[in-house]
This record gives structure tokens, C-alpha cells and sequence, in this order.
């Protein structure tokens, strides 16, 4: 398959100033590297603060990146500036979070719409009238949604507004941060399906959410990021099926299922988020992993292959994926493992101590 987007060893920092600390850097994406294939969905997943919404930001150009590439349909927008650049992002649409943020008050939407279809060249206005309603009716909403306002409509209906008017550049890639979130749940689904609809008409997504629910249900591959890395990275079947990495492992754990015949053997995530300021040595998910060791300390782990393009940046990937990794306590490599309620239990009987 042909890749849409390719990103290469992007970095991202944002500059601090003030406070004790005074003038300093966060680098909120670090040496980020994926692929998007043509008319497929990748998942981009993390907790916030992770640098997803950075990375989706820095790949328009909407953040100048400090190091890497950003090749869009065999070209690196990171050399492109103002009429090229322009025509690029033409290519690549955004989709935010808040539907009502990104569309104007003053505007009906058939205004937005046809002032987003003159810029792509289309000169006469019975034409661009016939295509804004051709892309209205593609996002599923009525013509006469077209004399309304933004203030009109409803969340889900502002947010298939603000796809409609991506659409109406006519891209290749539309990246979607966090389309979803900020609905309510009655209508989530109703949008989520029109994304899979999009990409089987061959558009490709990039889809940035913190919902792991939602990414299982729309993405093709998935890439979990933490702390400005991707740790973890692979078809969204084998991710869930067989997490390799032990953060991986805790966010599918938070997935709410109220299902009682799902087993639920996998811990939950615990702790915060380290300041991304000031990053762990070694593995950054170390401090809050129960399976580390000694090593994650000191060594750095890379994100490599450990199985069919399944990548996971763990040293022990391979013995968490066979279920050979013993929790531990303290770090020490071969600790005792974490007492569960059960080992607890047991012991006060062999004691005598329990009533």
C-alpha cells in the first residue's frame, strides 16, 4: 500500500518562560516516527499530555516541528512557505475537538462552506452552492441546515459541519483530534460511522483520541504514545488481542465494560504522568509500571519489531507477551511479585490472623 503520510523522527519542544524555573523547553513530541497508508484509519492514543494533539498540530504546520520530516503525498512539508504550504494543508484537513470553537458565529453554514469552496478555485456560485449541498447530504444533514448558524445546531451537527467543510478541499488525509469527545454519547455513534464510511470511500484518517474504545472501533493500525513517544505500535486486532507494552496493557484495562462475562485480568493504570519537563531516566513509563526492573533504570528502550510489525518499545516485550513477566515491588530484577487480594487472604489463613 502507498503511504499518505509519512513522519520521520519529528520533535516538537514548546518554549517556557517564566516562573522558578525561568526560561525553558518541553519537548513535547520526541523522535515520532509513523506511516499512514492510503484509505486506511491510524489510531494515535495516550493520555493527555502525551503530545498527541502537538503531533497532529506540528504535521499541518500549524507548530513549526525543531528536527524531522513531515512527507505529505511524496513531499516534506517542512520545506514548503506560503502559496506551497498553502496548497499542502489544502491536501490535509483538521478536524478539531470543539466543534463550536472552529466554526464561525457570524457565518451561516452555507456561507462557511461556500467561502471554504472558492478557495479551492470554484468560481461560480451556482457550483459551489450545488457542492455544498452535495456535502452536506454527505455528512448526513438536511439542506436547510445550510441557513443556519452555528449557535442553531446541535454538538454533533456543528462537528459534521466542521467535517463537511474539511471535505470541501477535497484532501487526501483529514486528521481528526478528538472528534467525539466532546459529544454526547447519543450521538457519538452517528459520527464515528460516518468516518468509517468516509474511509471506505478511500479517504485516509489520522484519528487522535484518548478513548481506546473508540480507536478499536474505527482504526486499522494504532500507535500509543506516552510522554512524547511512541511506545507501542501495530493493526489494531493484535494491539488489543496481545498488548507488548505495559502501558499499552493498562489503558486497554481502563476500558469501561460492564459485560460480566469479560475478563477483567489486566491492572488498571496507576500514578500520573511525569512532568514532561523533567522525563524519567531510562524507560519514561518506568515510574509507573509494575513490571520494572533494574534496567529500565538505566537503558533507554528503543521501539523495535518483536513481532510481525508489531513494535513495542520494552525490553521485556517478548516475556510480557508470553505472560513470563513477574510483577514486582521495587524494581529489582527477580523482586517478589506484587501480593494480590487472594495471596493476602491465603496468608491470613495460614496465620490464623483472619476471623
Amino acid at each position: 500500500m502507498t503511504s499518505v503520510l509519512e513522519v520521520e523522527h519529528l520533535v516538537v519542544q514548546h518554549h517556557v518562560h517564566g516562573g522558578r524555573s525561568g526560561a525553558h523547553s518541553i519537548t513535547a513530541v520526541d523522535g515520532v516516527g509513523l506511516a499512514v497508508e492510503e484509505g486506511t484509519i491510524l489510531g494515535v492514543v495516550g493520555e493527555s499530555g502525551s503530545g498527541k494533539t502537538t503531533l497532529a498540530r506540528s504535521i499541518v504546520r500549524l507548530i513549526d516541528p525543531a528536527a524531522g520530516r513531515v512527507v505529505f503525498a511524496g513531499t516534506d512539508i517542512a520545506d514548503l512557505h506560503g502559496a506551497a504550504l498553502r496548497q499542502a494543508r489544502r491536501g490535509m484537513q483538521m478536524v478539531f475537538q470543539d466543534p463550536y470553537g472552529s466554526l464561525s458565529p457570524r457565518q451561516s453554514v452555507g456561507q462557511m462552506l461556500d467561502e471554504a469552496i472558492s478557495a479551492t478555485g470554484v468560481s461560480d456560485r451556482t457550483d459551489r452552492r450545488r457542492r455544498s449541498e452535495d456535502l452536506i447530504a454527505r455528512v448526513g444533514l438536511p439542506a436547510r441546515v445550510l441557513e443556519a448558524t452555528a449557535h442553531d445546531l446541535s454538538g454533533g451537527q456543528r462537528q459534521r459541519v466542521a467535517i463537511a467543510r474539511a471535505l470541501s478541499a477535497r484532501p487526501r488525509l483529514l486528521i481528526c483530534d478528538e472528534p467525539v469527545s466532546a459529544l454526547d454519547v447519543s450521538v457519538r455513534g452517528q459520527i464515528l460511522n460516518l468516518l468509517l464510511d468516509l474511509r471506505d470511500e478511500g479517504l485516509t484518517i489520522l484519528l487522535i483520541a484518548h478513548d481506546l474504545a473508540v480507536v478499536r472501533l474505527l482504526a486499522d493500525r494504532v500507535a500509543v504514545m506516552y510522554l512524547g513517544r511512541i511506545v507501542e505500535m501495530a493493526d489494531t486486532e493484535s494491539l488489543f488481542a496481545r498488548p507488548l507494552h505495559p502501558y499499552t496493557r493498562a489503558l486497554i484495562a481502563s476500558i469501561p465494560d460492564p459485560s460480566p462475562f469479560v475478563d477483567h485480568d489486566l491492572a488498571p493504570i496507576e500514578g500520573e504522568i511525569p512532568d514532561p519537563a523533567n522525563p524519567p531516566s531510562g524507560c519514561r513509563f518506568r515510574t509507573r509500571c509494575p513490571f520494572r526492573r533494574a534496567r529500565c533504570e538505566e537503558e533507554e528502550p528503543l521501539l523495535r519489531n518483536v513481532e510481525d510489525d508489531h513494535r513495542s518499545a520494552c525490553h521485556f516485550a517478548e516475556e510480557l507477551g508470553r505472560g513470563a513477566l513477574t510483577p514486582t515491588v521495587d524494581g529489582a530484577e527477580g523482586a517478589a511479585p506484587i501480593p494480590t487480594a487472594a495471596d493476602t487472604d491465603e496468608n491470613q489463613r495460614k496465620d490464623g490472623s483472619h476471623a
